[in-house]
């Protein structure tokens, strides 16, 4: 860290560097006037040391330092000498030496800072944002950007060590639907005519294979017009990765490794091997979801079968129409208020409500009870295995709704009853997704993943008529409930491929106007391949502890897509549209940074 402007940071001064002259620069972390003797705590992203003013040392120096602030910039040459008896500060690992100043430098001076640079006094989210590179520069803001350099550079050097090739792929791309909106960007050479910013490399990482380039690896930039929430942005960073000839235990194999490699390198925690895997079936039905979060059991039993046997009309009723019913059985027993506040929580999930028994001396307790003869009680509580004085949660719905209310309330009660570690680590694959799902909103069939998936041989004979019934090569990497990311053996075949979109409705015409390129390239000889795509934010949130990824990352978004800092999106001036050949049709709102407006 040797420059010509400091010897050390001002995190890596100990007891051996007694007596030694140095030079350290930084930003004042705090001022203190002690007896004639100032203190200040210079702080750089290496950590802080305690700079020492004394007249009797130098007097010139102790006189300027009375009129430093706050985040001043400066650079300190002096002495470094153990502190004194009793002032030895062991939250610090500069913390047993002090520098006593020879001579003082401002860099630069700063107006009192709008916020405090101070983990333990965060401010709120928009002020945050606006004064982001104050933010940053709060120790654990430094933490996870160098948290978040590690994870890279473990990934790069794992792939290299693995004989990847980093490879780049465009950023103006052609408009390729992936189940968000694309960002367009006008293209003013070609009038009428627009890019597409990519949602994922994912065509051109499959053209690579294409070509030759039988493993690739890049930490790529993506891009997605869609709704906010806390683990997804409009711009965000994926590690994608693609090989040729390869199996779906193969790419097991390696992801395996770059996540021991990455955990290790970048937070030191030893990652167990082979991950462990579940169909997406037994999820679903374990779990209510295809994320589960394995630090925890609680899981889900349907009931279904029993619980039709008895009189209570509302469960016979949707088991008739297709339904299902499921309960849940966290080990304590509720009150009546927190029963009702999990109650607005499956109302809010999508469910028209949710019923609940108690077990008390191995029987069922509760205003629906009586629907339930004493031997279907018994079943109840042996299918569950449900102790006295804990309480049952059940939801009845259609299978889908079911699940997801009983997913989200598994959640919520692991988090609410401390039902696991928060430092812990549970990798899962999730396999054998189903290719397509019904969308009702459309009456159409829609691939689960992607389009570009590969179904199960035995499946092929299911595309024409039954799509429905196909399961893919298709697998999720699943961590403590969040998915870090998913992948597929591919489709290399021309005819399957046309298959797979005339199965969601994609006339021949429009295939080849829109994946033209790629059809067209599979006439070449396209080598079997599959691949995958980690969030890198998301991962990087995980491992720092947090679920919200705009705490690692540098410049992210609020949740109106705006960056406060900078003020974009913004206004463009008529000029500037008329190069791209645009202009609005209607007035420009006056509110700044809305571009709600539409275009021509």
């Amino acid at each position: 860290m040797k420059t010509r402007m400091r010897t050390h940071t001002c995190g890596n001064l100990r007891l051996q560097n007694d007596k030694e002259k140095v030079s350290v620069c930084g930003w004042v972390q705090s001022r203190r006037d002690h007896g004639g003797i100032i203190f200040i705590d210079l702080r750089d992203r290496h950590g802080l040391t305690q700079v020492v003013f004394d007249p009797s040392n130098n007097d010139q120096a102790h006189k300027e330092a009375e009129h430093i602030g706050r985040e001043w910039v400066l650079k300190v040459d002096g002495t470094v000498r153990p502190r004194g008896e009793g002032l030895v500060n062991p939250r610090l690992p500069t913390g047993e030496v002090e520098v006593v100043v020879d001579k003082l430098e401002v860099l630069n001076k700063s107006d009192t800072p709008p916020m405090e640079i101070d983990d333990n006094k965060v401010a709120n989210e928009d002020f945050r944002l606006k004064y982001r590179y104050l933010d940053l520069r709060r120790p654990i803001m430094q933490k996870h950007l160098e948290t978040r350099h590690k994870v890279a550079q473990a990934a790069r050097s794992f792939f290299n060590e693995q004989g990847f090739l980093e490879i780049e792929t465009p950023l103006l791309i052609r408009s390729t639907p992936e189940g968000a909106r694309d960002y367009m960007v006008p293209s003013r050479v070609n009038p009428g005519q627009m890019y597409s910013l990519p949602q994922s490399p994912q065509l051109y990482k499959q053209i690579l294979m294409v070509s030759g380039c039988d493993r690739y690896y890049q930490i790529a930039r993506c891009l997605r017009d869609e709704d906010l929430r806390t683990d997804r942005q409009p711009e965000f960073t994926q590690i994608d990765v693609e090989m040729s000839f390869v199996e779906e235990e193969d790419i097991y194999e390696i992801l395996d490794g770059m996540v021991v490699n990455v955990f290790k390198e970048a937070i030191g925690v030893n990652i167990t091997i082979p991950i462990p895997r579940m169909t997406f079936h037994e999820s679903m039905e374990r779990y209510g979801c295809d994320k589960p979060d394995l630090r925890f059991g609680l899981e889900l039993v349907d009931v279904s079968e029993i619980v039709k046997k008895g009189d209570f009309g509302v469960f016979k009723t949707v088991i008739e129409n297709g339904g299902i019913v499921k309960c849940i059985n966290p080990n304590k027993n509720f009150s009546r208020k927190e029963l009702d506040e999990y109650i607005v929580l499956a109302t809010k999930s999508g469910a028209k409500g949710m019923a609940w028994m108690k077990v008390a001396d191995g029987k069922l307790e509760s205003n629906i009870a009586k629907f339930f003869k004493e031997d279907l009680q018994k079943e109840i509580i042996k299918k569950t295995g449900a102790k006295d004085d804990t309480i049952l949660f059940f939801v009845a719905d259609r299978p889908k709704v079911c699940n997801n209310v009983l997913a989200r309330l598994r959640n919520k009660l692991g988090e609410d009853l401390k039902l696991y570690d928060p430092s812990e680590f549970r990798f899962v694959w999730i396999v054998d997704f189903p290719l397509f799902e019904y969308d009702d909103d459309i009456e159409a069939w829609m691939p689960a993943h992607h389009m570009f998936t590969m179904p199960k041989k035995e499946c092929l004979k299911f595309l024409d008529k039954e799509p429905g019934k196909v399961v893919a090569h298709c697998y999720d990497l699943v961590l403590n409930g969040v998915e870090l990311g998913s992948g597929s053996i591919r489709v290399h075949r021309k005819d399957i491929q046309e298959k797979v979109m005339k199965s969601m409705g994609i006339t021949e015409a429009e295939a080849l106007q829109k994946f033209g390129f790629l059809l067209e390239a599979f006439r070449y000889g396209a080598p079997p391949h599959g691949g995958f795509a980690f969030g890198v934010d998301r991962l990087v949130a995980l491992m720092c502890g947090f679920n919200d990824i705009r705490e690692v990352m540098a410049f992210p978004k609020n949740k109106n897509a705006q960056c406060p800092m900078d003020g974009c999106p913004s206004q463009i001036d008529d000029k500037a549209l008329k190069d791209v050949h645009l202009k609005w049709d209607i007035v420009k709102p006056e509110k700044k940074g809305n571009l709600d407006n539409r275009m021509e």
